[in-house]
């Protein structure tokens, strides 16, 4: 039956010339697992495709309304907290999984003639994936979005001549506001789609035309050739299915939570960036000043990505092998080492820095505010007419509260507790702080 309808879409369309592009190139060396990253890659790009376009149908890119509208995502559309919690880990999948892919790359000394072209739309590919990250973050306008986001507007601010208009344009004025999550929700769901398909194309043409560069060793490589259906899209079918298991299981299991709602006067705010940001986070900090702050901000930005860039034409010999290029494998682990410890610095700072959830600071100013402690007991303080609350984070539930504090004779007929004038955000903050209130925290 299926031999039959591609025969006759074969006559229609001519699918056979397409087959033997797609499927039947040879691949030096034969198949290996090594070279799944870069479908891997494209796979999770569509992930991303997916979810967001299900996200942009709820989304509404208003300072008045993004915080509400992904909050309303997370509370009442059906599978919203799920959908929302692929878009997320998929964009940290597709960071590691392009990372690996370059340095799969990098370590087979792929980049080199012919493939000089492929390599630099490789970097640029990369770039995009990192502008998808950046601009995705302030979409949903909490504190930490807006603060992180302020923080890369002002070090695009310190790029010499072009610094002052660069921060115009991302801003779309004066200061970070309507015009700027505008911008941001335009290009990270139009320009930078538009941009990362055509150079996807392009690397796919130019992978065509050069042709797989297979294992460094040409004795290994001449061995034999393997055409890329079936075991290759095997591997590449498993790593895609592995992948988003992972991704689903994450989503499942690890939540994504909101900070809370923008307040641009909170100047004490500290923001925390995404993981792949933190080891430029981390040294930032060793880097202040007049002199160093330039420096870090946009001149090593600057020569990194050039260097990325004409890695091709400074290494420009024809062998592969990483024993042949000392140099070259030599700085790139010593990269690599250095981003690694700058990601563990960040990390134990960051758990060495004392912080509360800004929702439990307003759950537990709500809770003063209408006097519940009239009523119940914390750790000791408060009355004792309704139940102690000092470990209801280990007895109730998130689901559990949110109805109780919509409605406390749905949860405890009989109670004497009245229903206060609780929006979305208030009865979320009441929540936190009511989950916070464990034995072990």
């Amino acid at each position: 039956m299926l031999s039959r309808l591609y025969a006759w879409l074969d006559s229609r369309l001519k699918l056979e010339p397409v087959k033997e592009t797609l499927l039947d190139e040879p691949i030096p060396g034969g198949a290996s697992w090594i070279y799944v990253f870069g479908s891997a890659t494209l796979f999770l790009f569509f992930l991303q495709a997916i979810t967001g376009m299900f996200l942009a149908v709820y989304y509404a890119p208003t300072p008045d309304h993004a915080y509400d509208s992904i909050r309303y995502i997370e509370t009442q559309v059906l599978f919203g907290p799920f959908v929302r919690g692929l878009h997320h880990w998929g964009a940290s999948a597709m960071v590691v999984a392009i990372g690996l892919h370059m340095l799969q790359v990098f370590l087979y000394g792929a980049y080199k003639p012919p493939r000089e072209l492929m390599w630099m739309v490789g970097v640029l590919l990369l770039l995009l994936t990192m502008g998808f990250a950046f601009t995705g973050y302030l979409l949903p306008w909490d504190q930490n979005a807006y603060w992180a986001t302020q923080v890369g507007i002002n070090m695009v601010g310190s790029v010499p001549f072009v610094g002052t208009f660069l921060v115009k344009v991302m801003r779309g004025g004066d200061t970070l506001g309507a015009l700027t999550l505008s911008r941001f929700f335009a290009v990270h769901i139009l320009f930078l789609p538009a941009a990362i398909m055509m150079l996807i194309a392009l690397h796919m043409f130019i992978l065509r035309r050069v042709g797989p560069a297979g294992p460094w060793s040409k004795e290994r490589a001449a061995q034999r050739r393997e055409a890329f259906y079936p075991r290759q899209v095997f591997m590449d079918a498993v790593v895609m299915l592995g992948v988003f298991l992972v991704v689903v299981l994450l989503a499942l299991l690890v939540p994504f939570p909101l900070a809370d709602k923008v307040n641009p006067s909170d100047h004490n705010f500290i923001p925390v960036p995404e993981w792949y940001f933190l080891f430029y986070y981390q040294f930032l900090k060793y880097m202040e000043g007049p002199v160093l702050g330039p420096i870090a901000t946009w001149v090593l930005p600057g020569a990194f990505i050039a260097l990325l860039l004409a890695l091709p034409f400074l290494d420009p010999h024809h062998e592969r092998e990483p024993a042949s290029r000392p140099l070259v494998i030599g700085v790139g682990t010593v990269f690599l080492v250095g981003v690694f410890v700058l990601i563990g610095l960040s990390v134990r700072d960051l758990q060495a820095m004392k912080r509360t959830d800004p929702a439990v600071v307003s759950g537990r100013a709500l809770y003063e505010r209408f006097g519940c402690m009239g009523c119940h007991r914390i750790h000791g303080e408060g009355g004792a007419v309704g139940p102690d609350l000092s470990y209801v984070g280990d007895q109730r539930d998130r689901d559990w509260l949110i109805k109780h504090f919509r409605d406390p004779q749905s949860t405890s007929p009989g109670s004497i507790m009245p229903k206060f004038p609780l929006n979305e955000q208030e009865l979320n903050d009441l929540t936190a702080y009511m989950l916070s209130l464990k034995k072990r925290v």
